[in-house]
């Protein structure tokens, strides 16, 4: 018997579920579920609703724990499950107290149809939250890379947006306590960092001289020079403060890979999504990072079927995969979500955003193989994963045609691709 995780969404929540894991066994918990959500999209929405009635058949008499996004933003949705034992909202969920109330007081178990839902739900303001303490997954073991949460929340208010709901405000970690959990990871065997954040190049805004995420990176990469490298996670474009600019262009071991969160290519659209970046502006940055370090990569966020978005409209969306030459993109079709101003904008017929967003991914997948077929014959550096994978410096993922333990760094050539990787010998 142990925590069973099963967890939804974006980095920050597999960080976050980590943590979780560790707290409730440190409480003393077992035979639990946890179900980590997320309120990106409505499918994510029901994606976690199928998963708690499918833990429930499977052992109908262990308590299900619901907490995430999602939860924070409706409760009073999960609660209403008569498979849902309990609700916790996200700052909750971090508090090693809620996992200890829950084992002490022995009063987790599983869901009775007489319980009552307002009885379920330990889900406080989450606009009140002002502080984040870092977090981290293990290093090796579980991962080959060390994921570590520096920001949380997120003070833009996109149209379509509703994690600021489910995140609160912008805050961070202390740039002292950053490095000690980094230092950690590279003590328990991490070659590689990735930091990640809901808004991360809002780091440091809160803290005395608003320290930035140029200043995080560089005060990581100064402590640490065993450390081998380190990624970051989606950056927002007009942020990127000098000293990033000056440490992407001049430090080997931050990787050369960049994930925009663009959304789309047209400038109406951005601004009705209420973005702070022009089409162009997006171009020139990329423009601009790839002068400063010829072999960066970009990945970008792409949304198809915003409201009020026209066949025009979108097609310079899916021209802006080759004008900032993207080589990873995240398609998705636009998901009105409640509450949001962008749900009560004139609406763009499903059957077109199902067909936008098809187009959106075959454009995708084109841009990820030209990157791919680009690399063969080239030498890569490979950090070494589970199942004979790894990852290059761009993210590339390569595959080897024999066993590789994990953990390593590899020099290695690519002789053809497979699907989404390369192969090497």
């Amino acid at each position: 018997m142990g925590v069973e995780l099963v967890t939804f969404g974006c980095r920050l929540n597999i960080v976050e579920s980590e943590a979780i894991e560790r707290q409730a066994r440190a409480a003393g918990l077992s035979d639990v579920a946890v179900i980590n959500t997320c309120a990106v999209t409505a499918e994510a929405v029901r994606q976690a609703g199928q998963a708690i009635r499918r833990l429930a058949r499977e052992k109908p008499e262990r308590p299900i724990v619901v907490t995430g996004c999602a939860a924070q933003i409706e409760p009073q949705r999960f609660a209403a499950m008569p498979e849902v034992a309990r609700v916790l909202g996200n700052a909750e969920k971090l508090d090693v107290a809620s996992w200890q109330a829950l084992a002490s007081s022995n009063s987790l178990r599983a869901a009775s149809p007489n319980d009552d839902a307002a009885s379920k739900i330990v889900v406080g303001d989450i606009m009140l939250a002002r502080e984040s303490a870092p977090q981290r997954t293990q290093a090796l073991g579980q991962h080959t890379r060390g994921f570590l949460q520096v920001q949380n929340g997120c003070d833009h208010r996109c149209t379509f947006c509703v994690i600021p709901l489910g995140r609160g405000n912008a805050r961070s970690a202390p740039i002292a306590e950053v490095v000690a959990q980094a230092r950690r990871l590279v003590e328990d065997g991490a070659s590689e960092i990735v930091l990640t954040g809901v808004d991360l190049t809002s780091y440091g805004r809160e803290h005395p001289g608003t320290p930035t995420l140029g200043a995080l990176v560089g005060a990581i990469l100064a402590a640490l020079p065993e450390l081998k490298r380190l990624r970051l996670s989606s950056l927002d474009a007009v942020e990127v403060d000098d000293e990033l600019r000056a440490l992407i262009a001049n430090e080997a071991r931050l990787m050369p890979h960049l994930h925009l969160s663009l959304q789309s290519g047209d400038d109406l659209v951005l601004k009705r999504m209420k973005r702070r970046h022009s089409r162009a502006e997006a171009v020139n940055f990329c423009r601009e990072m790839r002068a400063l370090r010829p072999d960066i990569v970009f990945g970008a966020d792409l949304i198809a079927g915003f409201p009020t978005e026209d066949e025009a409209m979108f097609s310079r969306t899916l021209a802006l995969i080759d004008e900032c030459g993207l080589s990873y993109v995240h398609g998705f079709p636009f998901s009105a979500r409640p509450g949001t101003p962008a749900a009560r904008m004139p609406q763009v017929a499903l059957g077109e955003i199902k067909e936008r967003a098809a187009r959106l991914r075959e454009a995708a997948e084109a841009a990820h193989t030209r990157h791919l077929s680009a690399r063969i014959g080239r030498p890569l550096s490979v950090l070494t994963e589970r199942g004979d994978t790894g990852r290059a410096e761009d993210f590339t993922l390569v595959r080897f045609g024999h066993g590789v333990a994990p953990g390593q760094i590899l020099p290695v050539t690519a002789h053809a691709q497979a699907g989404k990787s390369l192969l090497a010998a």
